[in-house]
C-alpha cells in the first residue's frame, strides 16, 4: 500500500516519466551531427585553455591494452551515464514535457550549478585523490563548458545517448591521452 502510494506521487510520475522518455528515445542523424557540432566546439574551447594553463599535458597513457578497456567501459558507466542521467535527465524537463523558455533556462541553470558543485563535493566526500583536480578553476571551467554542451544536447535530442556519448568521448580522451589518469589513480 505505502509503495503504491508513493509511486502515485505527482513527482514520482514525473522522473518516471522522463527516465523512461530519456532512455528510450534514439537520437537521429540530426541529434548526432548536433551532438557533434557542440563536442568540436567544447574541443576548440577546452584543448588550447587547458594546454595554455598546463592543466592538460599530452601525456598519452603508457599501460596495458586491458587497463585502457577498463578506462573507456568504466568510464562509460561512471561518470558518463550516472552523472548524465541525473543532472541532465532527472533535472531538466523531457523536450515532451513543453515548458516555458523561462522553465528552461531556470531548470538549466539549477542542472549547471549543480554539475559544477558535484564535482568538488565529490572530491571531498568520496573522491579525496581528486581534491587538487576537482577544485581546479580550470577544470571547473571546462566542467561548466561540458556541462552546458551536454545540457544543450539533451534538451535538443530528448535522448540520454547523446549528452552520454560526448561526457564519456570527453573523459576517457582526458583520462588516456591527456594525462589524468596518471594523476588521479597512479600518483595519488
Amino acid at each position: 500500500m505505502f509503495f503504491k502510494s508513493v509511486l502515485n506521487l505527482p513527482a514520482i510520475r514525473l522522473l518516471a516519466h522522463r527516465l523512461t522518455a530519456a532512455v528510450s528515445t534514439l537520437p537521429d542523424l540530426e541529434a548526432w551531427l548536433y551532438a557533434a557540432v557542440l563536442l568540436l566546439a567544447f574541443t576548440i574551447i577546452a584543448l588550447p585553455v587547458g594546454f595554455q594553463r598546463g592543466f592538460l599535458p599530452c601525456e598519452a597513457l603508457r599501460m596495458s591494452w586491458k587497463t585502457i578497456i577498463g578506462i573507456i567501459a568504466t568510464s562509460f558507466l561512471m561518470p558518463a551515464v550516472t552523472e548524465e542521467l541525473f543532472f541532465r535527465v532527472l533535472l531538466l524537463p523531457h523536450p515532451t514535457e513543453n515548458v516555458s523558455g523561462s522553465g528552461l533556462w531556470f531548470w538549466g541553470c539549477i542542472s549547471l550549478v549543480s554539475f559544477i558543485i558535484y564535482h568538488p563535493l565529490n572530491a571531498m566526500t568520496f573522491f579525496p585523490q581528486g581534491v587538487e583536480t576537482f577544485f581546479n578553476w580550470i577544470f571547473l571551467l571546462l566542467a561548466a563548458l561540458l556541462g552546458l554542451i551536454c545540457s544543450l544536447t539533451y534538451l535538443q535530442s530528448g535522448s540520454l545517448w547523446t549528452p552520454v556519448a560526448i561526457h564519456w568521448l570527453v573523459v576517457v580522451v582526458w583520462l588516456v591521452f591527456l594525462g589524468r589518469y596518471k594523476r588521479l589513480y597512479v600518483d595519488s
